[in-house]
């Protein structure tokens, strides 16, 4: 089987009242057009041509430079739109599938068996299609003797044609060569001065060729979206599926209407996500975590028996045995290793914290490099920033730095040191040392008579 994909994705959007093209609009997390592509992947089409025009260019920066594409300069109609994939497709003798690029709720299952059922059926062309109780709105399928006679639209359709509740879903298979010959033969005439591509099935009928409908069982696949409001009610289906799936593969949803997680998100077994979670990009959680409060991760890889409590973690990775929070912050490119434990009110930055380190409260440590089992004490932090450069800390492993201490980079404090509390260090600390550095205590007495 061969099959090429034509999205169309040349529209301005003007109901989204937005600056962005419509497509480029994230669902659950991922752009609209970039969800489509990702679910034609079970396809596995020889090419998707992208039909793009408005803004193209902020379209590629999603899809990539690199993505296959024709422009369609003019809005003039769904026909006039793939008419613009005509050279590129001259010599192609093969099946092709048109979609929007604003549907983001179609599935994979959904295109498997709509392209199956065109091939089985060896028909010129396949509509898919839905059911619906109230069709207003929607063009009707008008059939004869099972076979697709016509799409009528609802401005143009008579009160019997009204009464049909199969409706077109917006998404078609052609025979390729088939496809560019009917479009040659449309016109514009019609209240819009526009080329439909529903009028190909019209001039294929009349040709005495095969239309076939295939129905889709869940209506809510073919929700265009056209606005903030069905942005928002596509996202939460999606919202929903993934939700879902996470606990059919094994992780506990407490609550899932209260819990957001993307579309690239992975939970592991027996993972529990408590009310409040976002997990967002490609966000990967082991088996048997905890996710607790209003906690937030963002591209990153999280372990086994990890435990995170209302913190945000960026662009990190925490191996087995973690413990965070309450109120602690990752920041990117944090590796915190086997066992490490970040408490109240801590931030990491750019850091890794080998097995066994603990820092309980209060500290920053961006640029450093900490060795095993040692201690941070609170209201410590290394000063990596003179201004204009950074610099990087490096404590050794079983080490102690007394609360409220400032590592003044670059400084390296050797194994098995102790920094006393309140100090300020300038200078490397060797092996074994003990380093204080505090102003004298004066004390005057009677002072206050």
């Amino acid at each position: 089987m061969k099959l090429k994909t034509l999205i169309l994705a040349a529209g301005k959007g003007t109901r989204m009242k937005s600056e962005l093209p419509k497509v480029i609009h994230e669902v659950n997390g991922i752009p609209m057009i970039s969800k489509i592509i990702k679910v034609l992947e079970v396809l596995k089409p020889e090419e998707n041509i992208l039909i793009l025009g408005h803004k193209k260019e902020e379209v590629l920066k999603v899809v990539g430079e690199d993505a296959d594409y024709v422009v369609q300069t003019e809005q003039l109609g769904t026909g006039h739109a793939v008419l613009q994939a005509k050279d590129k497709l001259k010599d192609y003798d093969e099946d092709v599938m048109v979609l929007c690029g604003d549907t983001p709720l179609l599935r994979e299952e959904t295109l498997e068996e709509l392209y199956k059922f065109h091939r089985d059926t060896d028909s010129v062309t396949t509509i898919l299609t839905s059911i619906y109780d109230n069709p207003f709105g929607y063009g009707r399928i008008v059939k004869e003797n099972g076979l697709v006679k016509a799409i009528v639209e609802e401005k143009e359709a008579d009160a019997e044609i009204k009464k049909i509740k199969e409706v077109n879903a917006g998404v078609y298979c052609f025979k390729g060569r088939e496809l560019f010959d009917a479009l040659s033969k449309i016109t514009n005439n019609n209240e819009k001065g526009e080329y439909y591509l529903t009028d190909v099935i019209g001039i294929q009928v009349g040709e005495g060729k095969k239309v076939q409908s295939f129905v889709l069982n869940d209506n809510i696949e073919i929700l265009g979206v056209n606005s903030k409001v069905e942005l928002a009610q596509a996202s939460k289906v999606l919202r929903d599926r993934k939700n879902i799936d996470l606990m059919e593969k094994g992780a506990i949803l407490i609550d899932p209407s209260a819990v957001y997680a993307e579309e690239d998100v992975v939970v592991g077994r027996d993972t529990v996500i408590y009310p409040g979670a976002i997990l967002q990009g490609k966000t990967v959680i082991g088996e048997n975590c905890q996710i607790l409060g209003t906690t937030r991760i963002i591209d990153s890889t999280l372990g086994n028996d990890i435990k995170v409590e209302s913190s945000v973690i960026e662009e990190s990775i925490l191996e087995d045995g973690v413990t965070m929070g309450p109120f602690a912050h990752l920041r990117p490119k944090s590796h915190l290793k086997e066992k490490v434990h970040v408490g109240n009110f801590v931030e990491v930055k750019k850091s890794t914290l080998e097995k066994g380190v603990k820092a309980g409260h209060l500290t920053y440590l961006g640029d450093a490099q900490i060795g095993e089992d040692t201690n941070i004490g609170a209201g410590t932090i290394t000063c990596n920033y003179d201004g204009k450069n950074k610099f990087k800390t490096v404590i050794g492993k079983n080490s102690f730095i007394g609360s409220d201490s400032m590592l003044v980079a670059p400084v390296i404090i050797g194994e098995n040191a102790l920094v006393g509390a309140g100090s300020v260090i300038t200078k490397d600390v060797p092996d074994n040392s003990l380093a204080v550095s505090r102003s004298k205590q004066i004390i005057k007495n009677d002072w206050r008579k």
